[in-house]
């Protein structure tokens, strides 16, 4: 065996990348204002230390960057006038590309087009293109890098699932295609014509299926295909993913290197790929993914510096007083709000009855964070407890819609074992969707989770009569809910009676400070029995 050549160029590329930050640049929870190991800052830092080491580091965004905190919605609703502050963070932090996510879409056209022009950045997507030219609509579908004479190809695809969810008017013009097919077309180009050594694709999406073994892990929707990208293409060397808030690192498959860093930028994705070079050209020897974990006492102050006065004015912003509650609108145990009728989900579906017009809501407790609203009520609580800019439309479905829908709900809860109640594994992982658990105001009914999935809801009436499932009925929800986010497949396409665009969470602010003072009920029209 002959000696490897000692002149052979050998050289490590590190892509580091960030997804799913949702807003957070300082390390806080803005519900109680306690320090959290969260955000850009604490980021920051462990990317320093990265460039310090390697000077061929890449650092890519994957998505949902400018929403998801008070201080984002801040900016969006009450302060747009300045640059974004997570593109002012991200510009400091040096960023080489972005991808869209689902959220970037959520404050409308405007917020995004100045998002992606203040950027010193590429935004990439090569799904999303124009109706009218056929073509990207953001204009750049990748970005080919040098590092030396190392060509690095970064292809950017979203989920195109997005047309879902999203209201129309912030998607207007665009069609999102097939990022399987999408990722065929552009890898290619990237192998052929651009002749890069190296291609990544940082999709703002996840996986429909078991990283080992294959198996369906959700239903096959098109919403998360990072399985079938590294399956069907050929020439992907690294996969950014995101989108799912699942932290994974370390796997291959079908010898694509993938990654996922987890939200709120908890963790840094970090990707490491050894190269030589011979007479044919570069070539992989060795590739590898990990997570790195924000460091618990370090953060960089230089760049909370730079959008200090921005967090000066959401602090300032949600400390106002709105008004008063009278009663217990506060609780401890989240499993409670969703076993029985309790006084801030009635809150909240009724100031959507009232603002809609209509008699019957439904509506989520999001996550289990949200603690309710305590006696002297500000916009921290508000913004704590409704965590989404969704907005509000009132659709006509059947009782049998009615029905079907309760019973999708009521999945959340694993069969009662005679012991506790559990929730259904399918709403923790591979991400938790506590959010798609509804409760209803407006209607009465029963959930006896004894029973099978599919067989639960056993009492439903409607101002004290049998709900007639040939009947129709007009239901305020967000519209998320009302374009069948979260599988409540019931309501795709049904007749929209009513759109009220304002966020409802300045729906609920505005209410408040209308009555100064909210008086807490329950009125028990619902629970969960076993």
């Amino acid at each position: 065996m002959k000696e490897r050549n000692e002149l052979m160029e050998r050289m490590e590329l590190v892509i580091l990348e960030t997804s799913d930050v949702h807003g957070n640049i300082f390390p806080l929870n803005y519900g109680n204002n306690q320090s959290s190991d969260v955000g850009l800052g604490k980021i920051a830092s462990l990317i320093k230390k990265e460039r310090t080491k390697n000077p061929y580091v890449l650092l890519v965004d994957n998505g949902d960057l400018i929403q998801g905190t008070p201080l984002t919605y801040h900016y969006a609703r009450v302060n747009s006038h300045r640059p974004n502050p997570m593109i002012v963070a991200a510009n400091e932090m040096k960023y080489d590309a972005a991808v869209f996510g689902n959220h970037e879409f959520n404050y409308g056209k405007d917020i995004l087009d100045s998002a992606v022009n203040d950027s010193n950045f590429p935004w990439l997507s090569a799904n999303i293109v124009s109706v009218e030219t056929d073509k990207p609509y953001f204009g750049k579908p990748y970005l080919v890098k040098k590092a030396g004479d190392l060509k690095v190809g970064i292809l950017g695809l979203t989920t195109h699932y997005i047309p879902n969810w999203e209201q129309p008017q912030h998607i207007e013009g665009m069609r999102f295609e097939d990022a399987v097919l999408a990722a065929k077309k552009w890898v290619k180009i990237l192998k052929d014509d651009e002749k890069v050594d190296i291609v990544v694709v940082s999709y703002h999406g996840g996986f429909e299926r078991d990283l080992v073994t294959g198996e369906p892990t959700e239903k096959l929707t098109g919403e998360n295909q990072g399985y079938q990208i590294c399956m069907e293409i050929e020439g992907i060397d690294v996969l950014l993913t995101g989108h799912q808030h699942r932290q994974i690192a370390g796997n291959l498959i079908n010898g694509v290197i993938v990654v996922q860093p987890g939200k709120d930028g908890i963790a840094l994705g970090k990707v490491t790929i050894l190269l030589e070079k011979d007479a044919a050209g570069w070539k992989c020897m060795q590739k590898s993914s990990e997570l790195l974990s924000v460091p618990s006492d370090e953060e960089d102050f230089s760049l909370l510096e730079v959008v200090k006065r921005y967090e000066d004015d959401t602090q300032d912003w949600l400390d106002q007083p709105i008004g008063k509650i009278e009663g217990a609108m506060i609780f401890r145990d989240p499993m409670e709000v969703r076993i029985k009728d309790n006084s801030l989900i009635e809150f909240i579906n009724r100031v959507q009855m009232e603002v809609s017009g209509v008699d019957i809501s439904c509506t989520a407790l999001f996550d289990s964070v949200a603690l309710g609203f305590p006696e002297d009520v500000t916009m921290r609580a508000v913004v704590s407890n409704y965590i989404y800019p969704n907005t509000l439309k009132v659709i006509r479905i059947t009782g049998q819609d009615m029905k079907d829908a309760l019973e999708q709900s009521a999945s959340y809860f694993e069969q009662y074992d005679g012991i506790e109640i559990k929730v259904n594994p399918a709403f923790i992982y591979p991400k938790p969707q506590h959010y798609n658990y509804d409760m209803w105001e407006g209607i009465d009914y029963l959930i006896d989770i004894s029973k099978p999935i599919g067989e639960r809801i056993v009492k439903l009436e409607y101002k004290g009569e049998p709900v007639e499932l040939g009947k129709e009925y007009d239901v305020v929800m967000n519209n998320y809910r009302s374009s069948g986010g979260g599988n409540y497949i019931m309501y795709k396409n049904k007749p929209v009676m009513k759109e009220i665009p304002t966020d409802i969470s300045e729906i609920i602010a505005n209410y408040i400070l209308k009555n100064k003072i909210v008086k807490a009920t329950v009125n028990h029209n619902w629970k969960v029995i076993y």
